[in-house]
């Protein structure tokens, strides 16, 4: 879920860097016109038909988070490797001067001439998942679009000097279940709070303009791409965090994790999100050996996104730990923030 996608941008040095489903190689074959950070599947299937499987509504009513910062969720890994990003000279300029207002143009009439906005006269159950979510994270919420498309995905392009906005594809809604879907928005409003989309931006520009440097580009431009995939990771793990404070119920994230790694629509009813966490651990335990370790890194190192498994280790070890627990005291209802 994330950014401006360079192959719109047509560098003739080297193909875009794009993020796939599931955190493949950000080297892309053009498959998509945008750079995207995903999450997929949900619903079951029924003599040929989709049939959407019913979500309760909440018990009671959700908890909202006032005065939330990015930092009060931000991942560890995320601050360590956004601090290394802000360190690389001329990232900020070399980025809003490839980023001009025509390309801002190109973008923004490319996604709502081929897309539906969503709004409250249009798709108006989708609009009010997006709404809710971004109340609870204390962000305004984005414009939301839904896509045609066959492929699960979403994404969210944060253009500077435009609001930003989220795509959704029109499988992906038909595939999650409500909570699962709102999990989704919730996870690309943890990109735009935390201003995932500008960074992923500037780096995406500075790894393809090192590629045209003589001599030791290449070197440069891969060292520059190895660091990217580290700080993608750890983006992920801070959106996943933004799920969460959003669905309120750490089996709904993972549950989403889950059906990304191996769910598929005949098979949702029987997956089990408790034999997920403990695939996690046994992950953990395989890998903890010097052998184990490497190959673990080893499958990593080119990846956008962090193995689904560790994803939802992580985000079931924060819906335990103090710092959850405290920032779910600091908030409050809905039916209380009216009265302020």
């Amino acid at each position: 879920m994330a950014v401006v996608p360079l192959s719109s941008l047509r560098f003739p040095q080297k193909p875009s860097l794009s993020i796939g489903i599931g955190g493949k190689s950000l080297r892309g074959r053009g498959e998509s016109k945008f750079s995207s950070f995903c999450i997929g599947l949900g619903a079951v299937r029924k003599r040929g038909r989709v049939v959407r499987v019913s979500v309760a509504s909440r018990a009671s009513p959700p908890l909202v988070f006032r005065n939330l910062d990015a930092d009060d969720f931000r991942h560890p890994l995320d601050k360590q490797n956004t601090l290394l990003l802000r360190a690389i000279p001329g990232l900020n300029e070399l980025g809003r001067a490839l980023l001009g207002s025509v390309t801002e143009q190109i973008m923004l009439l490319e996604n709502i001439g081929t897309s539906v906005r969503v709004s409250k006269d249009q798709l108006f159950e989708l609009h009010g998942l997006m709404v809710e979510a971004a109340d609870i994270l204390n962000i305004e919420a984005p414009d939301l679009y839904v896509r045609q498309s066959p492929v699960p995905n979403a994404y969210t392009l944060a253009i500077s000097g435009k609001k930003p906005f989220v795509v959704v594809h029109t499988s992906l809604v038909e595939l999650l279940t409500r909570k699962e879907l709102q999990a989704v928005l919730a996870h690309e409003l943890g990109h735009l709070k935390c201003d995932h989309g500008v960074w992923l931006t500037f780096a995406n520009i500075l790894t393809l303009g090192a590629y045209s440097v003589p001599g030791l580009g290449g070197l440069i431009a891969q060292s520059l791409e190895e660091q990217l995939f580290r700080w993608l990771r750890a983006a992920e793990l801070t959106c996943d965090r933004a799920a969460l404070l959003v669905a309120q119920d750490p089996k709904v994230v993972i549950s989403v994790l889950m059906k990304l790694a191996g769910g598929c629509p005949s098979m949702a009813e029987q997956l089990n999100v408790d034999a997920f966490l403990e695939q996690a651990r046994s992950y953990d335990r395989a890998s903890s050996s010097p052998v184990g370790w490497y190959i673990r890194n080893a499958q990593t190192r080119q990846l956008s996104h962090p193995l689904p498994v560790l994803r939802a280790r992580e985000i079931d070890e924060w819906s335990r730990s103090s710092d959850y627990k405290n920032l779910l005291k600091r908030a409050m209802p809905v039916s209380a923030m009216q009265n302020v």
